[in-house]
């Protein structure tokens, strides 16, 4: 399950499930407050539909994702692919078939570029939540240079004076953005 995180202006309110969210921030916005809700995973901000009980939240939530054909209980998900004839071919001809063969090239692929992978999605999630949340900070847009330059350094300078929950967050997200020693 994602872990998101909200915020009411510059100040973290919870991380967390998106249960244990939703359920913070309905008793919070029942008061009034105005409050954005991040995805720690993509840095999106989320929204959530918090009309009813907690039960009713709840269970919106447990069916926000709509069925699809494919065996769902081993977490596999039918969708369409296409291809040229002689990659039909090709793919036909492999031991275990198309399904098999694919899923093999596609964890063989995601192996090699592994680091790569990490290290962009948390660079661009990393981006989104800066854009939303400190985009009026000093030093926002070298900030960002220095993310998608891998300056560690650089980046927890140019951040140091940003509130201190969205400056936390924001080197939380971006961990894995930067080259560490082994």
């Amino acid at each position: 399950m994602d872990k998101v995180t909200a915020f009411q202006g510059n100040r973290k309110i919870i991380s967390g499930t998106q249960a244990e969210v939703a359920l913070a921030v309905k008793r919070l916005e029942d008061n009034g407050a105005a409050i954005l809700i991040f995805d720690d995973v993509t840095g999106r901000q989320t929204e959530f539909d918090l009309r009813g009980s907690d039960a009713e939240i709840l269970a919106r939530l447990d069916n926000s994702e709509p069925r699809k054909p494919g065996r769902p209980k081993l977490g596999v998900t039918a969708r369409e692919v296409t291809l040229l004839p002689r990659h039909w071919d090709w793919l036909a001809a492999q031991p275990g078939g198309a399904s098999v063969t694919l899923r093999k090239l596609v964890d063989t692929a995601r192996t090699a570029s592994g680091g790569r992978e990490q290290k962009r999605q948390a660079q661009e999630s990393t981006d989104r939540f800066m854009l939303a949340m400190a985009g009026n900070q000093p030093h926002y847009e070298e900030a960002t240079r220095a993310l998608y330059a891998g300056n560690y350094q650089r980046f927890v300078e140019l951040t140091q004076d940003w509130p201190q929950d969205i400056r936390d967050h924001a080197r939380h997200l971006s961990e894995p953005a930067f080259d560490w020693p082994d």
